[in-house]
């Protein structure tokens, strides 16, 4: 079983470098894998090989490179959030903007965007933690969260939030409506290799952690009960592991918007696969939302002349997905 769940590992790793490869070809801009090696060798190692234009340069490594590095950053991050979530509650339906973090950052986003702030990202990021700890705090009891009041609360502050929203686009002016309506639409269009260097070192960091600690989040899977007998305090767990979560899901969405359903689809789809260890489930998780996210942001920017945002196309995707899911595990989803 072992084995198997190693070369499904390794899988994913083979199918990711061929999808970030046919990501720095695909495009209106054709490019061939010879030109995409020599611009690299060039920028990252100094090595002078045969003589390439200045434009292919500048598609390769200046727009297409730091949009790949992105998407790879955002669908991992998502991925393992989404695992965490689902192992701390025990259920397929829990992901990380269940809890109103994409309605909290699409608000503090459209705050910036109205009244010209800087940093968008960074007031979409401080919304998007406060509307799932308000979530938390709001299902949180003495004894335990249950998965019920934690959903619930995750749809009255979504609600909220949304609702301010709405007030915010409702006494804009065209051109912040527009910005607000493509920044909630999600898209990769604005990322460059700072942002991606910073974001990856946090999403490293988290990762270690979550996986240091992956056997409390195999035993908060058990059920509460069964977690308790064990000695697991289920509150400081639980809290623990979705702040981690929401660290690393907030900062998603404060640099490229909403993009749904990867921290949904992926958790599930791996379990289908290699079972419910944590330790496996988190990295293969996290590998497949990368490779997702890097196909759907590559359909969304060669699908038509005019780029679609990548959150429309990870939707249309996604909700066949959901099908799937009510179809077959109905049962455990209404618990």
């Amino acid at each position: 079983m072992t084995f198997n769940k190693i070369a499904f590992l390794v899988l994913a790793i083979f199918l990711l470098f061929l999808a970030i490869i046919y990501a720095l070809m695909a495009g209106n801009y054709d490019i061939n894998f010879t030109t995409i090696k020599n611009v690299f060798l060039n920028e990252l190692f100094n090595i002078q090989t045969q003589e390439f234009k200045k434009m292919d340069k500048v598609i390769i490594y200046d727009i297409r490179f730091p949009r790949i590095i992105m998407a790879i950053l955002v669908g991992f991050s998502l991925g393992i959030a989404g695992s965490i979530y689902q192992g701390c509650f025990k259920n397929p339906l829990v992901e990380p903007f269940i809890l109103g973090a994409s309605s909290g950052a699409a608000f503090g986003a459209s705050l910036a965007i109205i009244f010209a702030l800087k940093f968008i990202s960074f007031w979409a990021f401080i919304f998007s933690i406060f509307a799932v700890f308000v979530s938390y705090f709001l299902a949180k009891d003495k004894e335990n969260i249950s998965i019920v009041s934690l959903i619930l609360s995750g749809v009255i502050v979504g609600s909220i939030f949304s609702a301010l929203v709405s007030i915010l686009k409702y006494i804009s002016d065209d051109a912040g409506l527009r910005e607000i309506t493509f920044w909630i639409m999600g898209g990769l269009y604005y990322s460059n290799l700072k942002d991606g260097l910073i974001f990856a070192a946090v999403i490293f960091i988290v990762f270690m952690i979550v996986l240091k600690f992956s056997y409390r989040l195999n035993l908060l899977a058990l059920g509460d009960d069964e977690a308790k007998s064990l000695g697991i305090d289920l509150n400081k767990n639980k809290l623990f592991f979705i702040l981690l979560a929401t660290l690393v899901s907030s900062l998603s969405v404060a640099n490229v918007g909403i993009i749904a359903w990867i921290g949904l689809m992926m958790p599930h789809a791996t379990r289908l696969i290699v079972g419910a260890d944590n330790r496996w489930v988190l990295p293969l998780s996290g590998l497949l939302g990368a490779i997702y996210l890097l196909f759907c942001d590559t359909i969304a920017r060669t699908l038509t002349h005019t780029e679609i945002p990548v959150g429309i196309i990870t939707s249309i995707l996604g909700a066949p997905f959901l099908i799937y899911l009510l179809k077959t595990k109905k049962s455990r989803l209404l618990k």
